[in-house]
């Protein structure tokens, strides 16, 4: 069977495979993109999807550029930012210090997939969902793949966008370092009693870290960082909407839970490139981070917007040099994100004499300066 010729095969149709396909589409390139279980663009309104994401307003602009963002009735925006310590400390710092109308909007994961599978449906790229590969193979002139229906296709470059978990990483042979927390992310979404004013509220408690997001309307979405997860999860929903609640000192008074409870493990990866003959990687694939800063989507994001700014005008996709130039254009942003969040992480985790009293301390002597307030602020929104 003859293969099927591209110029970008992207493994991967979640947010950012799926930007990234049309990001190179609008750049004039054939496009084909796999993905083994494609969105559901019907119903989305039929109650709320746990899994959100603080899109900033860079990602924004880049998803409006798709004509891929979402409609605003079910957008929240954050505004500013209210975080405390584990024993006194606390920063709070707002949108307008960095001249912005928000710091980030909080879009829920369906409705991001669903405008940018019918901005998909409406381009030239070749969408194949309901696929999976069977077999990747790169040389210095293209790159192969074998998919479970016996098709082959071709391309001068292919692109794993295929989650934390990536084959296309696997199989191109990129070593990647993973570093577990013992943490789980547990996710689930309220109803306030009180207005939560587009304010994202974060608690350090020292062994774990609460998270409140807001949400369109009057709701919240909650990322509890902890190494007991099974203790939430089997809570019943009264029950955990008291316990979420009293954790954040009922700042937004009662609550009620609108979605269930769910969970995923938190790690850090780190692939020693992204880069291989004719193959390179994107989002989770090529990077994840802690989730208390909520950037790992906007690198994934900048990923797919730099790669097919890159690529645009060019020949060869796959070119060497070019792969080699994005690798080195990503790597101080992500290591930036990733160090950062680290080190935040494993500062609030650190039991050592002092530290409590230390770290908190430096929250409340940043609150009290401006400019380094304002500079918070700008990396929040991803300056």
């Amino acid at each position: 069977m003859k293969a099927l010729q591209y110029d970008v095969i992207v493994v991967g149709g979640g947010l950012v495979g799926a930007s990234l396909a049309l990001a190179l589409d609008r750049a004039g390139k054939r496009v084909a993109l796999l993905e083994g279980r494609p969105p559901r663009l019907e119903g989305l309104d039929q109650g709320w999807d746990a899994r959100i994401y603080a899109v900033s307003p860079a990602n924004r602009r880049f998803l409006e550029s798709l004509d891929a963002w979402p409609g605003a009735e079910r957008l929240g925006a954050i505004e500013a930012m209210d975080v405390r310590g584990d024993a006194g400390g606390r920063i709070q710092f707002a949108a307008s210090d960095a001249g912005e109308p928000a710091l980030a909007w909080i879009a829920e994961n369906r409705w991001l997939l669903a405008a940018l599978w019918r901005r998909l449906a409406a381009s030239g790229v070749d969408c194949l969902p309901g696929l999976k590969p069977q077999a990747l193979s790169a040389d210095a002139l293209g790159a192969a793949l074998t998919l479970d229906d016996g098709r082959r296709l071709s391309a001068a470059l292919l692109v794993g966008a295929d989650g934390a978990n990536s084959w296309v990483r696997e199989q191109a042979g990129l070593d990647a370092s993973v570093k577990p927390y013992g943490q789980s992310g547990v996710v689930a979404n309220f109803d306030c009693e009180r207005p939560h004013g587009g304010v994202a509220r974060q608690w350090f408690t020292g062994d774990s870290i609460l998270a409140w997001l807001p949400m369109a309307g009057n709701r919240i979405s909650m990322v509890w960082s902890t190494s007991d997860p099974a203790r939430l999860l089997e809570l019943p929903p009264e029950q955990l909407a008291e316990t979420v609640a009293a954790a954040g000192g009922q700042a937004l008074g009662e609550l009620a839970v609108i979605t269930p409870a769910a969970a995923f493990p938190l790690r850090l990866i780190q692939p020693e490139r992204v880069a291989a003959e004719r193959v390179v990687l994107v989002g989770d694939a090529a990077h994840t981070v802690h989730p208390l800063a909520g950037q790992g989507v906007n690198l994934g994001f900048q990923d797919a917007a730099q790669l097919a700014a890159l690529l645009a005008g060019e020949r060869d996709a796959g070119d060497w040099m070019l792969l080699r130039r994005y690798e080195r254009q990503r790597r101080e942003a992500v290591k930036t994100m990733q160090l950062g969040c680290d080190g935040l992480f494993q500062l609030f985790q650190a039991k050592a004499p002092g530290l409590p009293w230390l770290r908190n301390t430096g929250l409340n002597l940043t609150n009290c300066l401006k400019p380094l307030k304002r500079q918070f602020a700008r990396q929040a929104i991803g300056y």
